[in-house]
């Protein structure tokens, strides 16, 4: 018999391997160093291998850890501040994010970070201006973080519709300098657990001539660059003002749509520009909860696969989405992409699976370490109890139905357990290497000195929840 480490033994396993969900019935996962071994039938399994510790869960189902491409969690520290309102960033966000202090910022995304956690993510793609203190608290909840730091030369100040960003170059400077520091303290740190990327806000926050420096850059250091790409048509605005072309064929003409770019949210795409854009080789993060509620848009997610290429989930931000929890996004995929084609048949639960887990890994450049149960792959999964209201009744033949019921009926509390790199960081809604109440008990001490700071902007730029509270309807 083989030493190893660990075995985990369930009634069912979704792999994730081949072009399905790789299902497997009464089996277990040697995991050895961090890294799975073998999953095959428990009869056998019990026979090679002596593990230290065996993980039984009875009646759960096993899969990969979900992924969470992208996200904003410093943002979680003004949770529900911006929903139901035009020009969400300039009129529903910026008055908040303008009075919002570093430190305020952080205790919002230690947070966040655990919600996401809570509910099944264990790769966080996390994307703002400060990430130091994010790597710090990823490396100590014992996460996997995908982390791009925000590079922006565009003066960060309220713009009324139509007008232009005005650029100080010497800060967009300043912000790749800091994502280049943060690239060397963090890259492949916290035993290869996070990996650090290059993040422009976007093509209408930065030169020209600044996104060629961070592409050289990033090819330099064989990393990526995470970036919004037609992010509305305020985007699309400044560019073809600016530029005289549309966002895709700005960039395609620059040279930026290969392999190295992973293209957030394609919200002012048509599914033609989608196609192109993964033509070319990049891949894709969509955004489905945030961008339904900031602008009533189903991106070309299909549209980007039907062309072959990869797209990931992401939760985006807590201010537009109001969560952080890949459980949600998986069904929001799926409802969103039934409605806008008008056929049920459009993205089944077992597709939006795939977009959490290996399809999502396969976006965001990790799809060699993660995003399945496959030998020689980093051990990152998780459990969802079949006990729960959610998941129950279980069937397995003539079809098996908890596919179905995880995507469109559970919402996240069903996860019993959460694993990086073989190490359990979550189980029955305890995490192992934290304290939750300590982050959750920091947060309440904030919502009315930030409110306070921003109110004077907010009642000033009069939108619509500023009106809403006038009518008593907040």
């Amino acid at each position: 018999m083989k030493k190893i480490d660990k075995l985990v033994t369930a009634p069912h396993f979704y792999t994730m391997e081949g072009e399905g969900v790789g299902y497997r019935a009464a089996s277990a996962m040697a995991i050895n160093c961090g890294k799975i071994l073998e999953v095959g039938p428990v009869e056998y399994m019990l026979k090679e291998y002596a593990p230290q510790e065996t993980i039984d869960l009875p009646h759960h189902m096993v899969l990969p850890g979900l992924i969470d491409g992208h996200m904003h969690t410093a943002c979680n520290i003004m949770r529900g501040l911006a929903q139901d309102t035009n020009n969400w960033m300039m009129f529903g966000l910026q008055p908040f994010d303008n009075a919002v202090t570093d430190e305020e910022r952080d205790a919002g995304s230690r947070v966040a970070i655990l919600e996401a956690i809570r509910a099944g993510t264990t790769t966080l793609g996390d994307y703002e201006s400060k990430m130091d203190n994010v790597c710090s608290f990823i490396e100590k909840v014992g996460a996997r973080g995908n982390i791009a730091q925000t590079i922006r030369a565009a003066k960060r100040r309220v713009y009324q519709p139509g007008e232009l960003y005005e650029f100080d170059d010497e800060m967009g400077e300043e912000s790749l300098q800091r994502n280049i520091q943060l690239y060397d303290k963090w890259h492949n740190q916290a035993g290869g657990r996070i990996k650090i990327l290059f993040g422009p806000q976007g093509a209408d926050f930065v030169s020209p001539e600044m996104l060629l420096k961070i592409q050289k850059i990033v090819k330099e250091r064989g990393t990526k660059i995470h970036m919004h790409v037609q992010q509305g048509d305020r985007e699309t605005y400044q560019i073809e003002t600016r530029y005289g072309k549309r966002p895709t064929a700005f960039l395609d003409e620059l040279g930026y749509l290969d392999s190295s770019l992973i293209a957030v949210h394609l919200t002012d795409c048509t599914d033609e520009e989608a196609a192109h854009i993964a033509g070319k080789g990049a891949s894709m993060i969509v955004n489905p909860g945030s961008i339904g509620i900031i602008d009533g848009i189903v991106c070309p997610s299909v549209a980007f696969q039907e062309a072959g290429g990869s797209v990931a989930l992401g939760s985006d931000q807590a201010p537009g989405n109001n969560c952080h929890n890949i459980i949600n996004e998986m069904k929001n995929v799926a409802l969103f992409n039934k409605i806008k084609y008008g056929n049920p048949e459009v993205m089944p639960a077992w597709r939006a699976l795939r977009m959490a887990t290996i399809e999502g890994a396969q976006a965001i450049g990790l799809g060699d370490s993660v995003g399945s149960l496959e030998p020689g792959k980093q051990a990152d999964f998780i459990a969802i109890d079949l006990n729960c209201p959610s998941m129950l009744p279980v069937y397995t033949y003539p079809m098996r139905n908890m596919i179905p019921n995880l995507v469109y009926s559970a919402r996240g509390p069903e996860v019993a357990l959460a694993a990086v790199d073989g190490e359990i960081i979550m189980r029955d809604g305890i995490f192992t290497k934290v304290d939750q109440q300590e982050y959750l008990s920091a947060i309440p001490q904030y919502p009315d000195e930030i409110g306070h700071r921003a109110a004077e902007e907010f009642f000033q730029i009069d939108g619509t929840n500023a009106r809403f509270m006038r009518e008593g309807k907040l």
